[in-house]
């Protein structure tokens, strides 16, 4: 029986995907549910599991665009699995090596300077910074001459021999999509962007005191993210047009806070999210973000995990990044970005101390959300970096992180 393998849809409103990688050859054996190929949509890209055992032969090749619902291989579920267990080519006789031939003597290639330089030459030649090799010789057998070296121009970085290789590889469908909203972002929204810095000072005391407690009672770290996660919550509910996003002539607002968190994976940037972030705890936060990460990290993330976000919080401290503006995660309205932590001389109680540092930056859509909110914004989530125990734990640390 051959059966026809149809590619599934991979989450609403996605009609086509594209062939990233075939994971296996034509004519190869496999096993049901073994990936047998990744596929790329406009959000995410997901492995294509196998649905019967047998041999398979690709109907589609790497960059085929391919609706949903159309046949991209078949399997052959009467074939005979090979002994051994290994994949039908693998069986192959290999094929007698051919006799090795006499390496074969070339002509020399006409050179540069296939003779010496005269002596007078070379000195000319040197106080022009110029090789002989570089010059063609007109003496015998090549030799270059005073005239040669007088006559010799230096290339002035002229490319000599060196490798000037290029590559074209189409762009992911997963990247092309995130090119055109990020450019859709640019020229549909009002997107400003205001900036504050921030003393982690408070953050580091507490995570140096109860980071390893934290780990060993709950298996995940305690990390930034959980803090500016608990910050923004508690800012978004201060200033909900934050929280708000147009469409059309109407605004909607959320009395929930769905946060996307802005991840590096094998494909690219993704940016799972964290459902109503406004009911977990410091625990509870960290643990979904380590969850979603790994799962962006391994290329199982889910179109469904990565939509729905009310806000977006991306952190390009990680890669060294001191200050920047952040784009719009369209359709929300607001982007918190974290940079890297720098000690930096401050003035605190009237004298100059040495602090950790971060700059901050929201980018916001100026349609709906006004300077004095969004400035507002990011001035609480300052006051709630700065000021953990109080603003974010109500003075009770070890409740608050359940030690």
């Amino acid at each position: 029986m051959v059966l026809e393998m149809k590619v599934p849809s991979p989450g609403e409103s996605i009609t086509e995907v594209e062939i990233a990688t075939w994971l296996v050859q034509d004519g190869d054996y496999v096993e049901k549910d073994q990936a047998i190929a990744e596929v790329d949509s406009d959000k995410a890209t997901l492995e294509l599991p196998a649905e019967a055992s047998g041999v398979i032969t690709l109907k589609a090749e790497e960059g085929d665009a391919v609706a949903v619902g159309e046949v991209v291989c078949l399997i052959d579920t009467s074939a005979a699995k090979p002994e051994g267990g290994a994949p039908a080519e693998e069986k192959k006789e290999e094929a007698p090596a051919p006799k090795a031939e006499a390496p074969k003597t070339e002509a020399p290639k006409e050179t540069y300077a296939t003779g010496a330089a005269s002596p007078a030459a070379k000195k000319i030649l040197a106080e022009k910074g110029i090789e002989a090799s570089e010059v063609k010789g007109t003496g015998k057998d090549g030799r270059v001459t005073k005239d040669d070296a007088v006559n010799a121009v230096p290339s002035m970085g002229t490319p000599g021999g060196g490798n000037r290789g290029e590559t074209r590889n189409k762009l992911s469908m997963l990247r092309r999509k995130v090119a055109q909203r990020l450019v859709s972002a640019k020229n549909e929204t009002a997107m400003l962007t205001t900036f504050n810095e921030v003393d982690m000072s408070a953050i580091f005391e507490l995570r140096n005191e109860y980071k390893d407690a934290f780990k060993a009672k709950h298996g995940v770290s305690l990390g930034f993210m959980s803090f500016f996660t608990k910050a923004v919550v508690r800012a978004l509910e201060m200033y909900p047009d934050v929280n708000s996003m147009i469409d059309g002539d109407y605004k909607i607002s959320y009395d929930f806070c769905d946060i996307s968190i802005a991840v590096s994976g094998p494909k690219g940037l993704m940016v799972p999210v964290v459902r109503n972030a406004e009911n977990l705890t410091f625990r509870g936060v960290e643990a979904d973000i380590k969850r979603l990460a790994l799962r962006a990290r391994d290329g199982k993330i889910t179109v469904d995990e990565m939509t729905g976000g009310t806000f977006t919080i991306t952190n390009g401290g990680v890669f060294g990044s001191m200050m920047s503006t952040p784009i719009i995660n369209p359709p929300q309205s607001g982007i918190l970005g974290m940079h890297n932590i720098v000690e930096r001389p401050v003035v605190k109680n009237g004298g100059i101390a040495i602090a950790p540092m971060m700059y901050v930056a929201l980018s916001y859509d100026h349609r709906i959300i006004d300077g004095k909110e969004s400035v507002g914004f990011l001035v609480a989530v300052k006051e709630a970096v700065e000021d953990p125990v109080n603003v974010l734990m109500n003075g009770d640390i070890k409740r608050a992180l359940e030690l």
